[in-house]
């Protein structure tokens, strides 16, 4: 008989993808990086493993949205009796890019531990410019 592998922790390897957002599809963005956080691109994928990659997204201000997306709305609570705060899409894309993103791919991953670490792997950056060179290179 032959059994499926199943991946230990210690034996993930790990890249680094960088992905350019400048007139990408926001939607079609964020699912494709959900899917290399989660790591379900490999072959040797395992749910309860963090298998992902690392992913870096640059220009994420120039992101294109379809539709009457623009006027969506994110919404969030202070704690404090009537402290629902909104903002909207684009108001989001021009002055925080980094918290759209991860609003929006958090929402793709386990709501676990497991899913708050393979958040930890995305790197938003509004331009073009990344700290993250010497990693992406070694790849």
């Amino acid at each position: 008989m032959k059994f499926t592998k199943m991946v230990k922790p210690n034996e993930v390897e790990r890249k680094w993808h960088v992905i350019d957002a400048d007139g990408k599809t926001f939607g079609r963005l964020i699912t494709e990086i959900a899917t290399l956080l989660r790591g379900k691109h490999k072959p040797y994928y395992t749910p309860h493993v963090d298998c992902g990659d690392y992913v870096v997204v640059i220009n994420a201000s120039k992101v294109k949205v379809t539709g009457n997306k623009e006027s969506k709305e994110y919404h969030r609570h202070t704690g404090y009796f009537g402290g629902v705060k909104s903002e909207k899409l684009a108001t989001l894309r021009e002055k925080n890019p980094e918290k759209l993103f991860k609003l929006a791919t958090r929402g793709m991953l386990p709501k676990t531990k497991l899913g708050r670490a393979m958040l930890k792997k995305l790197k938003v950056y509004p331009g073009s410019e990344h700290p993250h060179t010497a990693q992406v290179k070694g790849n």
